[in-house]
C-alpha cells in the first residue's frame, strides 16, 4: 500500500488482519465446541461447560447495564426470578416450556423495569445500595411463598427441557450464542452508544434532548431480559431451585466475572466466566479454595492490569515497545 502523507504505512493492512485473525480464532472456537461432545469422555465435562454458557450471559448481560453508568447489585435476583416463574408456570400450571421460558425473560424484564424507574435518577452508590435492597427483598419474597415456591427448601419437580445432557449442552450454547450476539448488537447500536454517552455525562446528555431516566430503565429491562430468560433455561436443566442460589453472593461472582475479565470491553466478562468457572472445576484442589483464590487473582488485576484479562496482549505489547523491564508495570 502506498504511503501516508507523512511517509508512514496506512495501519488499514494490520487493522484488516487483526480482524481476520479474531474471525478465525471466533470460528475456531466454535468449531471445537460444536464438535466436542462427540470426543468428550465423562458427562461432568459438559455439565460445567453449560454452566460456563449460564454464566457467561450473566455476565455479559450485568456488563450490559453498567454500559449507562449503573452499577447493578441484584442481578441474580432476577435471574432467580426467572427461573421461578418458569418453573412454577410449568410445574403448578402445566404449561409447556417453550412458552414458559420466553414468558420467565419477559416477567424479569418487566418487573426489572418497574423497579428501575424510580431509582433511574439515582447514580454510583445511591443507586447500587437501591439495587442491593432491591434484590434482597425479591429473593425474600420468593422464600416467602412457601406454598408455590417451597421456601428456603426449595422447589423440586420441575419439568426438563431434555433428556440427555448433550441436548441440553447444544441448547445452552445456541441461547448462550444468541444473547451473546443480541447484546453485543445492542451495546453497538444507536441505542447503546447513547447509555454510553449518559454514563460520560448525563448533564451534558440531558442538555441535547436525551431523555436520561428512558434509557437507563430501557437499559435495566434488556438485562434483567436476558438473565431472567437463562434463569428460566437453568431452572429447567437444574429441577430444582432454592433462593440461595440466586442471594447477593452469586451476585457478587457475576460482578467478579466481569472485573476480572474487564468489565471495560465487551469480550471481558466471556473471558472472566471462563477462567473463573472453568479452571476451578478441573482443578479439584482448588475448590475449597476457590474465593480466596478468586479474591488474589482480583488483586493482582486491579494492581497490575486494571483492564482486566482482555487488556493483557495490548499491556505486553506496549512493554515491548518501550522495553520495560521485568519489575516495570504492564499498564502506565
Amino acid at each position: 500500500m502506498n504511503d501516508g502523507p507523512t511517509g508512514t504505512r496506512s495501519p488499514l493492512p494490520a487493522t484488516n488482519g487483526s480482524k481476520r485473525v479474531k474471525v478465525l480464532l471466533l470460528a475456531g472456537i466454535l468449531a471445537v465446541l460444536l464438535i466436542l461432545p462427540v470426543f468428550s469422555g465423562p458427562s461432568y465435562l459438559l455439565h460445567v461447560l453449560i454452566l460456563t454458557f449460564i454464566y457467561i450471559v450473566a455476565a455479559v448481560s450485568f456488563r450490559t447495564i453498567t454500559i449507562s453508568g449503573q452499577f447493578s447489585i441484584s442481578h441474580a435476583g432476577f435471574m432467580g426470578l426467572g427461573a421461578y416463574a418458569s418453573g412454577m408456570a410449568a410445574k403448578w400450571l402445566g404449561w409447556p416450556t417453550w412458552i414458559t421460558v420466553p414468558l420467565a425473560g419477559i416477567v424479569a424484564m418487566f418487573i426489572g423495569s418497574v423497579v428501575a424507574y424510580p431509582f433511574s435518577r439515582l447514580r454510583a452508590m445511591y443507586y447500587a445500595m437501591g439495587s442491593l435492597f432491591c434484590g434482597v427483598a425479591l429473593i425474600d419474597i420468593i422464600a416467602s411463598g412457601r406454598s408455590l415456591t417451597g421456601g428456603y427448601a426449595g422447589l423440586s419437580g420441575i419439568p426438563p427441557l431434555f433428556i440427555s445432557r448433550i441436548s441440553y449442552y447444544y441448547f445452552f450454547l445456541v441461547i448462550g450464542l444468541a444473547s451473546v450476539v443480541a447484546l453485543y448488537r445492542f451495546e453497538f447500536s444507536r441505542i447503546g452508544v447513547t447509555l454510553k454517552a449518559i454514563a460520560q455525562s448525563h448533564v451534558v446528555a440531558s442538555s441535547v434532548g436525551i431523555n436520561e431516566s428512558r434509557y437507563r430503565v430501557l437499559v435495566v429491562g434488556v438485562g434483567c431480559f436476558f438473565v431472567g430468560l437463562i434463569g428460566a433455561c437453568y431452572g429447567h436443566y437444574n429441577r430444582v431451585l432454592s433462593p440461595i442460589s440466586f442471594s447477593l453472593g452469586t451476585t457478587l461472582w457475576i460482578i467478579m466475572y466481569a472485573l476480572v475479565g474487564g468489565i471495560g470491553s465487551f469480550a471481558g466478562p466471556i473471558i472472566g466466566t471462563v477462567i473463573l468457572v472453568l479452571i476451578p472445576n478441573f482443578a479439584g484442589q482448588l475448590k475449597g479454595y476457590l474465593p480466596f483464590v478468586s479474591g488474589v487473582i482480583l488483586l493482582i488485576i486491579a494492581y497490575l492490569m486494571p483492564q482486566g484479562l482482555v487488556g493483557l496482549p495490548h499491556a505486553i505489547r506496549n512493554r515491548r515497545s518501550r522495553g520495560g523491564g521485568i519489575g516495570s508495570n504492564l499498564y502506565p
